[in-house]
């Protein structure tokens, strides 16, 4: 466990000094900028009226892009909104890397430097970010590894998903399909996801799992820098002129951008996608779309209401001198250094047949941004109106 807790108690007088002549000789605090949607640093102030104290820390949320769209459209709120709630007083200045781990670093500077008391960090690198994790050590701020896990070096603790999981459940949903389609065997093109992103590897880990477990063939494989969906279009093409347009049962791709990518390949090769099931993650509108017109066969919901919730509250107890609530931790997980306290939330399989269960019963996405258009007729199908 990091000792950043213990020094936090012993030296809190003499931090909010330095904070303070840091602040003063800061100024306009400009460091952090960024072309595109949520890139660079804002800021968010708690605006009374929840009901819990919680102390005026300020916390930095520090996410990696804005390419997957679950980090402005749920991350980001939903952490605000939980900060606001239980500790009205706090800040959380806020910066999004834009898919750059150099920026990244940069930002994380600028999060000390603006006197961030705690820093809950999802890495564009992990690798990398040990060295904004180390910084934050040598501060004694705490760091809270989100939704990505910081290898090799002091982290507080890590709020996730079980990754190998994610991928155990494509590969048994792709895998039933696949039975059902007569093809059990497959075999099938994988797209795994960003090899900088450590999840991407346990997603493939579980996939493989459930492949060979399954019994089903894998013709080609590739990593998807960035998990653009372009990347993963690319992949894909390549895929089918080795392979030929009957060479292949099925797709694996590791979420809903890289199977858009590799949906779009098999139209350009006059391919039906109907015909060939292709797995996702991460429940995007598009995504969800494409299952309910049967173009994608599977995505995996993960509930982000109840991480962001999860990690404002630990983020809280770390940015006031306390521990890491020791009820909220799941279990233990080694990043190469230390063994990190740890909350790692279970993922759900979703299909057509219970997207109305799933995504929109938690309001994840409402019926009103799914059944738009050409989709209203495929949501009045499954039961979905609004």
């Amino acid at each position: 466990m990091p000792s950043s807790v213990l020094r936090r108690l012993l030296f809190a007088a003499l931090a909010c000094c330095v904070i303070a002549v840091v602040a003063a000789g800061c100024g306009g605090g400009d460091d952090t900028t960024s072309g595109g949607t949520g890139g660079g640093e804002t800021s968010a102030e708690g605006g009374g009226g929840g009901e819990e104290g919680g102390g005026d820390s300020t916390i930095a949320l520090l996410l990696p892009e804005n390419e997957t769209p679950r980090y402005e459209t749920n991350d980001r709120p939903d952490f605000e909104e939980a900060v606001e709630e239980k500790c009205p007083d706090c800040e959380v200045i806020y910066f999004n890397a834009g898919g750059d781990a150099t920026k990244q670093q940069s930002q994380g500077e600028a999060a000390l430097t603006k006197g961030a008391d705690v820093l809950v960090l999802d890495p564009m690198d992990s690798k990398s970010a040990a060295s904004i994790a180390e910084k934050a050590n040598a501060q004694d701020v705490p760091v809270v590894s989100y939704d990505r896990l910081i290898e090799n070096s002091e982290v507080d603790a890590y709020i996730s998903f079980d990754n190998e999981r994610v991928g155990e459940l494509q590969a048994e949903s792709l895998s039933e399909k696949l039975k059902e389609d007569g093809s059990p065997k497959g075999p099938i093109i994988m797209i795994n996801g960003d090899p900088a992103d450590p999840n991407a590897a346990l997603f493939k880990a579980g996939a493989k799992k459930g492949f060979e477990a399954a019994g089903v063939e894998i013709a080609k494989e590739y990593d998807t820098p960035g998990w653009t969906a372009e990347n993963a279009q690319r992949e894909a093409q390549q895929a089918i002129t080795a392979l030929g347009n009957d060479g292949f049962a099925g797709i694996y791709a590791a979420n809903d951008d890289t199977g858009g990518g590799a949906i779009a390949a098999m139209k350009g090769a006059g391919i039906n996608p109907e015909e060939r099931p292709v797995t996702g993650q991460d429940a995007t509108v598009a995504g969800l779309q494409r299952i309910l017109v049967g173009q994608q066969y599977m995505t995996v919901f993960k509930s982000i209401g109840p991480q962001a919730q999860i990690s404002a509250e630990i983020a809280i107890a770390l940015g006031n001198g306390e521990e890491v609530p020791k009820d909220k931790i799941t279990e233990e997980v080694n990043n190469g250094k230390t063994d990190v306290p740890s909350v790692l939330l279970e993922p759900v399989a979703v299909v057509k047949d219970n997207i109305k269960d799933t995504v929109i019963k938690e309001g994840f996405v409402s019926a009103g941004e799914l059944c738009t258009g050409p989709y209203a007729a495929a949501c009045k199908e499954v039961g979905i109106s609004g």
